[in-house]
């Protein structure tokens, strides 16, 4: 049995109907929990991200803005760019419909958990504040549920090394670049190139981590505000130039969501459970590395954080994940051979010509790095919970060894490893934010009743 049908078998096991129920299941109780609270306050939730509310004498390390854009650097990229695409190639345009949906209810969910994460920090080994749902649990459960933080800080150390990130990295610069350039013959052994440019990464990627949040958070507040943009834009072009075909799409989508007739056989399920596996991989709502990013907010309001946490999936998702679905779709080379990210190029040039495949090259290699960068810290913080702060260089050292030889890997044993991984660290997360869910109901009911009261709530 090769590696890709061992892991291939791990996930499949993990992402069964039990983990749908749990994260949209989850996610609906929050939802109603809160009484729709992370819908009604747009405008605060952007007031909170323009840094209105910063102080800076508030506990934390980044601004609510930089912890943002930290979190969506996990997100935005690969899981939005090829994570789109081997939805639709491998559960068809339905599986769409389905991520629209875990983002909805995944709001919700980021509003609880990231609002613990600040409500329930905790102190590392060297004595400074940190969050996740590790030090959530341990800080607010009794002791009967402190494995569960060591479940998810154990699998987290793996899961968030960059598989799929190196991976789809290098093959967009090889695709898009390399071979159309002439510098590499299509037919050429990739083995060689792929493992040459991961070495590269690797040195560039260890400049930036080293350098912990403050770098990390400092590159990403940068480059995923202007790439999100570009990215953006230029998908709005080609969709307005194609305005009568997106009615169509649309339709597309919805329909085969509730038959799976394009490439699932008319398997409803597998479609429901790959859109949701790939909606979790887009937005990571619900599991538990996004609370890691927002845990290290300067704030002393744990519920200013749950509401620019609620943003995440609103952008990674129902924005940006949309806008490559129709781009896709318009394009129609989803049912083609191309995989991942160079079927996401293709459909870009087939729409706006040379230029789209450059902005999505430029595009990837942008969002691939600040992801690489987020997930270093998110391992690291891992890695420090379970064996001391002094330990995390150790994590980083085989973190950057790993963006390397990541690109040897095929696609499906990049994803596979990710989804199998980010399957079991839902089970902590989860768990521990619907036990702890009446804490945050409590603390927003405060927090509301002070901020209509007074202008600024007190700490």
């Amino acid at each position: 049995m090769t590696l890709e049908e061992i892991t291939t078998r791990i996930a499949d096991l993990a992402w069964g109907p039990w983990l749908l129920i749990l994260l949209i299941g989850g996610g609906l109780y929050f939802l109603i929990r809160s009484r729709f609270i992370p819908y009604r306050h747009f405008g605060h939730a952007l007031a909170l991200v323009a840094g209105k509310y910063d102080a800076a004498d508030d506990p934390g390390h980044v601004r609510h803005r930089q912890a943002l854009a930290t979190a969506l650097a996990g997100t935005i990229g690969m899981g939005n760019i090829a994570g789109v695409a081997i939805a639709i190639q491998l559960a068809g345009p339905g599986a769409i419909f389905w991520m629209w949906l875990t983002a909805i209810v995944g709001m919700s969910t980021k509003f609880f958990t990231c609002s613990l994460s600040i409500m329930f920090r905790g102190k590392d080994s060297e004595g400074m504040l940190q969050g996740g749902p590790m030090y959530v649990i341990t800080e607010a459960l009794p002791r009967k549920f402190h494995f569960l933080a060591y479940l998810f800080a154990a699998v987290g150390m793996v899961g968030c090394l960059p598989s799929l990130q190196t991976n789809q990295l290098i093959q967009i610069l090889k695709d898009q670049l390399y071979i159309k350039q002439g510098f590499l013959a299509a037919d050429a052994d990739p083995f060689y190139f792929n493992l040459g440019t991961g070495l590269v990464l690797a040195v560039l990627a260890g400049m930036v981590i080293f350098g912990g949040i403050v770098r990390i958070a400092r590159v990403t507040g940068a480059l995923v505000p202007l790439m999100s943009t570009l990215y953006i834009v230029a998908a709005l072009i080609a969709i307005f130039l194609n305005i009568e075909q997106i009615p169509s799409a649309l339709t597309l989508i919805v329909q085969d969501a509730f038959s799976g007739d394009a490439v699932a056989g008319g398997s409803v399920l597998a479609v429901i459970l790959y859109g949701v596996r790939r909606g979790a991989f887009s937005n990571e709502a619900g599991i538990g590395t996004e609370s890691m990013a927002h845990g290290a907010a300067k704030t002393r309001e744990p519920i200013r954080e749950g509401m620019v946490a609620m943003l995440g999936p609103l952008i990674d998702t129902l924005v940006i994940c949309t806008m490559t679905a129709l781009m896709i779709l318009l394009a129609d080379n989803w049912s083609g051979d191309a995989e991942g990210v160079t079927m996401t190029a293709q459909a870009f040039g087939t729409l706006l010509g040379p230029v789209g495949e450059w902005i999505v090259l430029i595009a990837v290699v942008c969002f691939a790095s600040t992801t690489i960068f987020t997930y270093s810290f998110y391992g690291s913080q891992c890695t420090a919970f379970i064996f001391g702060s002094a330990n995390a260089k150790w994590y980083q050292l085989i973190f950057i060894s790993f963006v390397g030889i990541a690109g040897t890997l095929s696609m499906n044993t990049a994803v596979n490893l990710i989804d199998a991984c980010f399957a079991l660290m839902a089970i902590p997360t989860m768990v521990s934010a619907i036990l702890l869910a009446p804490h945050v109901t409590e603390a927003a009911r405060i927090y509301w009743q002070n901020l209509n009261s007074t202008t600024q709530p007190q700490a």
